[in-house]
């Protein structure tokens, strides 16, 4: 699976450590950074994704902003996906929930999805055109 794009966006969860081995488990890489709350634990874990290593953040609930949402709503980020159909499979089979099916944006080949991880975030994946033309042909 690979995602693609973006520079950095966070996702909250209650349980650090969880989320890290589920998004271990999504990426298949490891958290490069790791860092352990005031109670000693974890409490950030990051990731560098895709063709420009992009960050992903899980930080937390706690540092959230005061009255952040713990439902899932608000703006999807996409991430750009090579083969939206198999990614968005893979996430429903690793026990994400969908929210959004698999969603043709017109006809210039843009297609949308978007699946609730296990923490309660938004996880937006698209197949677009433009993507695949600025930073190239899937690897």
């Amino acid at each position: 699976m690979s995602l693609r794009g973006f520079a950095t966006i966070n996702y909250w969860a209650d349980d650090i450590a969880a989320a890290a081995d589920w998004y271990t488990e999504v990426l298949g890489v490891k958290p490069y950074f790791q860092r352990p709350g005031p109670d000693g634990a974890l409490a950030y874990a990051e990731f560098r994704i895709g063709d420009n290593e992009a960050e992903l953040g899980l930080v937390s609930r706690s540092f959230a902003p005061p009255g952040l949402s713990a439902q899932p709503g608000g703006a999807v980020m996409y991430w750009h996906v090579d083969d939206l159909e198999a990614v968005v499979a893979r996430l429903l089979e690793l026990g994400a929930t969908e929210l959004e099916p698999v969603t043709p944006r017109g006809d210039l080949g843009f297609v949308t999805a978007s699946v609730v991880d296990p923490f309660g975030n938004v996880v937006g994946v698209m197949y677009n055109p433009h993507y695949v033309e600025q930073v190239g042909s899937s690897r």
